[in-house]
């Protein structure tokens, strides 16, 4: 738990990659622009047309690497890894459980009660920031939204079935998103958010959403196959072919004081701003590729910031975070622990 292994990510059309040693070396128009060492790696990310030659990909296979291939936008194409670990113990009661109605209820209460804690907390601490200089609606309808989701988060300790639980979610999700465009504080018009759209984002907030939340999604998928868990089964997401629905149920907890926090931040701190993006004659509105470098590098610093995990009552690395929710999730599946325990930012 306590080792950090390193995600790089490759933003480089054309860029050749190949196996050196132990080491991943790039290349690009035959010029040597970086090498690293292989031990230190726990993913390889390519983004757009970027090459891995077969040495390199059997290599990672055999080391344990990742490979991922997006769309230059950020969009989950494919994936190289070596054979599935695991218990097949853990993974059936994985299934058994996805499909017991109540057992299956009482992870999503769970999963569910950490997202909206940690959706309240970006409102609160905004509020706190910005409210003496926010106007008097402004800071109204944050704390308005805050004790919406308090009442929420209280609703959601209560027994109820999967369904019921997803319209609480929809619901904090109503009062969360109708209010985050508050917490923006650069007055460009452009870099406004006026609610979440997504497939694809319309607007730049969204579309540094969206691929801020698409590698939270590779880090969450990476954690819960480290432990044996199948992402594509999940608990709050319906099965669905090609979805990694148990990765999109870990994401939720982590989305608000992770992805949206470091959103807002390079927002208001102009580190993102509107000339980073383009708009596409579909209306979709896109990260340009030196944007999505400058992204790249404030997502992995920002995981190399600590917190404390307050179930763990100590402090770790952000980075960590998700794999130490999956061994938890793990424990709890296999009856070591009563009770999923969420992660609550505080």
């Amino acid at each position: 738990m306590r080792r950090q292994l390193n995600t790089v990510y490759v933003t480089t059309e054309g860029a050749w990659l190949r196996k050196d040693g132990e080491n991943i070396v790039m290349e690009v128009e035959g010029e040597t622009r970086a090498r690293l060492p292989a031990h230190m790696l726990d993913s390889l990310v390519c983004f757009g047309r970027v090459l891995v030659s077969p040495p390199l990909l059997g290599y990672c296979v055999e080391q344990g690497i990742c490979v991922s291939y997006l769309s230059p936008n950020g969009k989950f194409l494919a994936r190289v890894e070596g054979p599935v670990s695991g218990n097949v113990l853990l993974r059936r009661e994985q299934y058994r459980r996805s499909d017991d109605g109540p057992r299956c209820a009482a992870i999503v209460r769970n999963l569910l009660v950490g997202k909206v804690h940690n959706q309240r907390a970006v409102v609160s601490r905004g509020l706190r920031d910005y409210g003496d200089d926010l106007p008097t609606e402004a800071r109204d309808a944050l704390a308005h939204a805050g004790k919406r989701l308090k009442r929420i988060g209280a609703r959601l300790l209560g027994e109820a079935p999967v369904d019921v639980l997803r319209g609480l979610e929809g619901e904090a999700a109503q009062a969360y998103f109708g209010v985050l465009d508050h917490l923006i504080r650069v007055p460009d018009a452009a870099m406004r958010f006026g609610g979440r759209s997504r497939r694809p984002p319309t607007d730049a907030a969204n579309a540094l959403l969206s691929f801020l939340y698409t590698l939270l999604t590779h880090d969450c998928r990476s954690a819960l196959e480290t432990v044996g868990l199948d992402p594509a089964v999940g608990f709050l997401h319906r099965d669905r072919p090609g979805r990694p629905s148990l990765a999109l149920d870990l994401v939720e907890e982590f989305r608000p004081a992770f992805s949206d926090r470091l959103a807002l931040s390079l927002i208001n701190r102009k580190q993102v701003s509107a000339r980073d993006f383009t708009r596409l004659d579909n209306g979709a509105v896109l990260l340009k590729e030196d944007a999505r470098k400058t992204v790249l590098t404030a997502y992995q610093e920002r995981k190399r910031e600590q917190l404390r995990h307050l179930f763990l009552d100590e402090k770790l690395d952000i980075g960590l975070f998700p794999a130490i929710q999956a061994q938890l999730l793990a424990r709890h599946l296999r009856g070591d622990l009563d009770a999923y325990p969420p992660f609550l930012w505080k």
